[in-house]
């Protein structure tokens, strides 16, 4: 049995800045070009170093770059090691860090690998990583994909169109075990194979199983030029004077047969359905009529008409992820989502905390910014009878002044 004073698992990152980014352009790799006056590597540092559970930050380097990681890094913690160098491949690179990791005074348990070029990794993404590698010694994480997946033939004809909902961009920082990932970047080196860009493909690769945690849509990776131009705005933040609007959003959906309901993203069982063109989700749907109308643009059907097959049965985290979208393409912020649901049942707290998760992750919301109520009306009225649901909603966000 685990005592009080059980060691806790310590956690080294890994952050990945070997890279010569020659997609973007410029006379340096991506990872020194300034962004808003710090460079994306300074950015990536400064979040792991920040974190109080992260033990020791392990860069791994180009050898040419040794000025600018010294201009880049400055007077960082005493956590942040020296820098190895990088290989021929981002997996060598990161068994480069895996072995000097290995050769420390203090050899972790848990080891984060992250790309430099993702400088805006947020201090709870990291969390999430911690507690999915502690409990599943491997975990990545992902993000649902919006668009449509097609494998496409050599001749440019479609071979296959990939079920979209099982499918997940991956991205990092993504966590493991420190023995089992060394082990397994030294056996593939063993074997000669040098070419995966992704540690959990290396890990499935030998035998390790993966589990894939909650990503965020704003971990975005610089890539091409116009990634920086967009890092660029996004930390500027809207032009100012931006104005606040607020917007207002509400669905009911009758019950009918079925054994669960969607609410905020998240599947939760139920005696009851809904009778609905798209899942029912009163929650997405009111959140993203209340977005819409902070917009002026409309409503959900005005977008996604249900006299529309292709609507039928879909997934409404595409219709909340729209409309914020369409918040961003107008160079504004959004601030906060809020949400009551009025039912009877199914009880709404024990999944409170999903669903705020959920709802963050669609939005590309910290889950600070997001609140979930409910409520009963008393036995009174459709909702009382228990005949259906409802659930209203509050948006709140900026736009630039011209925008508004």
């Amino acid at each position: 049995m685990a005592g009080v004073c059980e060691k806790r698992m310590s956690v080294a990152a890994i952050i990945v800045a070997a890279g010569r980014g020659t997609r973007v352009g410029g006379a340096i790799p991506k990872q020194f070009q300034p962004l808003a006056g710090k460079s994306a590597l300074a950015r990536t540092l400064d979040v792991f170093l920040s974190h109080g559970e992260i033990d020791q930050v392990q860069p791994v380097i180009h050898t040419e770059d040794r000025a600018l990681f010294e201009a880049a890094s400055g007077q960082r913690a005493n956590r942040l090691a020296a820098p190895v160098a990088g290989g021929a491949t981002r997996q060598e690179s990161v068994r480069n860090g895996l072995e000097a990791l290995a050769r420390a005074a203090s050899v972790p348990s848990l080891v984060l690998v992250h790309d430099a070029a993702r400088p805006f990794a947020s201090a709870a993404l990291i969390d999430r990583a911690i507690a999915a590698g502690r409990a599943h010694g491997a975990a990545v994480p992902g993000i649902p994909v919006a668009d449509t997946i097609k494998v496409v033939r050599e001749d440019g004809r479609v071979a296959d169109t990939l079920p979209r909902n099982s499918l997940r961009a991956i991205q990092t920082p993504q966590t493991f075990a420190f023995t089992p990932l060394l082990e397994a970047h030294r056996a593939a080196a063993e074997a000669g194979l040098d070419s995966f860009t992704d540690d959990g493909a290396l890990a499935e690769w030998a035998g390790l199983p993966v589990t894939v945690f909650a990503g965020a849509p704003g971990n975005r990776k610089l890539t091409e030029a116009a990634d920086l131009a967009d890092a660029e705005r996004r930390l500027a933040g809207p032009p100012t004077p931006a104005l606040t609007r607020v917007g207002t959003g509400f669905d009911v959906h009758a019950f009918a047969a079925g054994d669960h309901v969607w609410l905020g993203g998240v599947r939760i069982p139920h005696g009851r359905g809904v009778a609905a063109h798209s899942d029912g989700d009163v929650v997405l749907h009111a959140l993203t009529d209340a977005v819409l109308g902070a917009l002026g643009e409309g409503d959900i059907g005005v977008h996604f008409p249900p006299s529309d097959a292709a609507w039928r049965g879909a997934s409404s985290d595409r219709f909340l992820a729209f409309a914020v979208d369409r918040v961003r393409l107008r160079g504004g912020l959004v601030d906060h989502l809020d949400a009551t649901v009025l039912c009877e049942a199914p009880k709404i707290g024990p999944h409170r905390d999903a669903i705020r998760r959920r709802i963050a992750e669609i939005a590309g919301l910290d889950p600070t910014c997001v609140s979930i109520k409910a409520t009963t009306t008393e036995g009174l009225g459709f909702i009382g009878r228990q005949e259906g649901l409802a659930a209203q909603a509050v948006a709140t966000l900026r736009l630039p002044a011209h925008e508004a």
